[in-house]
């Protein structure tokens, strides 16, 4: 039996936030590359102090398919590229016009909002280029780099997550059925988090079976993290999230504890850490940082 130890753990992520962090910077272009601008505001973008969740997932798919997070490096650092440009769109004034992320001014609050469009679209664009290079690194196989990109582009367009930003966007203001809101988060949230999960198990290997398992993961996965983020909406510390809690309330959202409240919430969350731990009954020893990063997200706090 695997116990989780919740201080063992948040060291074990900093530190893999730090090699990412490392990755990312060797990735990007320089900060001074001309035209300066643009590539100050995509430092900007990545360097504000992200979970690195994505990058994490899909150096975890490779390790439990036998490979090692060395191997897919590009593609992790892709997956940060796309879930950064994501963000850098959400918090225009002509989506959700935000002025804070992380306790630090938006892109757009920084750059203007024409650069942040721009910063954006070359963070996505540079994202696909970089995923390219994954071909160059042994073991890995052209055709497997080609699957990968075929998944992201899926999981990040308008069948996930750009679908699920649509959704979001029709749905302020009114309350949604419960399965709207699933399909929501599943496509918004669910759908990067697979790819990036599926994205190294791909690369490093992985068979039919272990890949179906880890889908089944992943899929849960996002939606006990967006249950998690709706709670901390609710009851989170401003200073730990570095934004301002109520704002699904004041924006008229609709949440899993606006649906059901903040008990039945606690236990639909609960529900799916045990669904998550049930896919890895699959795994050995080698999903037990999977196994901690569920438990950790059901008791995060920012």
């Amino acid at each position: 039996m695997h116990n989780f130890d919740l201080n063992k753990f948040q060291i074990e992520v900093q530190q893999r936030k730090k090699f990412i962090d490392r990755c990312l910077t060797g990735c990007l272009e320089q900060i001074d590359a001309y035209p300066a601008i643009i590539h100050q505001a995509m430092h900007y973008a990545i360097f504000n102090g992200g979970k690195r969740l994505r990058p994490i997932l899909v150096m975890e798919g490779a390790v439990l398919a036998g490979g090692d997070r060395e191997q897919v490096i590009p593609v992790a650092c892709a997956l940060e590229m796309i879930h950064s440009y994501s963000l850098v769109h959400d918090d225009l004034p002509a989506m959700d016009n935000d002025d804070f992320r992380r306790g630090k001014p938006t892109c757009h609050k920084v750059f203007g909002e024409d650069i942040a469009i721009l910063t954006g679209d070359a963070l996505l664009t540079g994202a696909f280029e970089l995923m390219t290079q994954n071909a160059a690194v042994a073991p890995v196989k052209a055709e497997q780099v080609l699957q990968v990109i075929a998944e992201v582009s899926k999981a990040a367009g308008s069948r996930g997550m750009i679908g699920g930003q649509v959704i979001d966007l029709q749905s302020e203001g009114q309350q949604i059925e419960f399965t709207t809101l699933q399909t929501l988060h599943s496509l918004k949230t669910g759908e990067l988090f697979k790819a990036a999960l599926r994205a190294g198990a791909i690369l490093g290997g992985m068979n039919s079976s272990g890949l179906e398992k880890i889908t089944s993961y992943a899929l849960d996965f996002g939606l006990l993290f967006q249950i998690t983020d709706d709670l901390l909406d609710v009851r989170g510390d401003e200073h730990l999230m570095g934004k301002p809690v109520g704002s699904d309330e004041k924006n008229l959202k609709t949440t899993y504890p606006s649906l059901f409240g903040i008990e039945r919430t606690e236990e639909i969350a609960r529900k799916k850490v045990d669904d998550c731990l049930s896919s890895l009954e699959y795994f050995g020893p080698e999903a037990n940082f999977l196994r901690d990063l569920t438990w950790f997200t059901l008791v995060r706090n920012n």
